[in-house]
């Protein structure tokens, strides 16, 4: 799913002809949030939901309750709950982290922006949207577990497996009780050096015998202690091959794939390569 905060004067009109734009070209779904702190208005899913053409209409309030689909959630469970089923996710009101922001009208910089600032406009209404989607068509997409391991169900051999082994690397707070907190990792690649090495290994690792399907995701941008960062799936006939490949795949990934992390704790920032 490709995931988008707009941010700014007038991001509701545009987010509005976005999501308009959007259900025009894909099948497969749009979430439209609006993450406005203002959690009295009853009204606003209702009002949301009547203007908006996407699949699902949120209003996620600032205590972290989300209205029309459900309660007990924040903006990254959104994010995890519609991307295995939704192309996109357009939210306003609230950036992210991780998820890309395109700022409108705005005195706000990059520099004051937590999201990567994919675009910065004047006047939104001047905004070709086809150029704006290429823009979020290029971003980083959000991509899950649950995501991955439905893919490998799906894919050639699946009939003849009988294991899914799985990693998930995440961002560890402290290694010993007396250590600094890690507040969060920021994690950069060489671009399409990085995707090639990751495809090459899982190429590699799905030549061998009973194994038929490796995928692997690392996520890039800045990660907050708790959160996850990477992600390994494989396929096999048998539990045996499936474990031993999956420990393959995270070390040989660790090794060759050129992603460099920055870890910032509450004393201290530092490159980890560098240590």
């Amino acid at each position: 799913m490709q995931p988008l905060s707009i941010l700014g004067t007038g991001a509701d009109d545009l987010a509005d002809r976005l999501v308009d734009r959007l259900a025009e070209r894909t099948d497969d779904g749009v979430v439209q949030v609006d993450a406005a702190a203002d959690t009295n208005d009853d009204g606003a899913v209702d009002a949301l939901t009547a203007r908006s053409r996407a699949d699902t209409a949120v209003r996620l309030d600032e205590d972290g309750t989300w209205t029309a689909a459900g309660t007990d959630a924040d903006l990254t469970a959104l994010l995890d709950r519609f991307a295995p089923t939704h192309d996109y996710l357009i939210v306003t009101g609230r950036t992210r982290l991780r998820v890309p922001t395109v700022l409108v009208d705005d005195d706000r910089t990059p520099e004051d922006v937590a999201g990567t600032v994919v675009h910065e406009l004047e006047d939104p209404a001047a905004v070709d949207i086809d150029d704006l989607i290429n823009v979020i068509d290029a971003a980083e997409p959000w991509i899950t577990l649950e995501e991955l391991i439905a893919r490998v169900k799906e894919g050639e051999g699946a009939d003849r497996s009988g294991a899914i082994a799985t990693f998930t690397g995440r961002v560890r707070a402290r290694d010993a009780p007396e250590d600094d907190r890690t507040t969060h990792l920021a994690f950069e690649r060489y671009e399409g050096v990085a995707a090639d090495r990751m495809d090459a290994i899982a190429t590699e690792l799905e030549a061998r015998e009973g194994v038929f399907d490796v995928r692997m995701h690392h996520r890039t941008g800045v990660i907050p202690d708790g959160e996850d960062i990477v992600f390994v799936v494989v396929l096999a006939g048998h539990r045996d091959e499936a474990f031993r490949t999956v420990k393959d795949g995270i070390d040989r990934l660790k090794e060759w794939v050129p992603i460099f992390k920055k870890e910032t704790t509450e004393r201290e920032e530092f490159w980890v390569h560098e240590r």
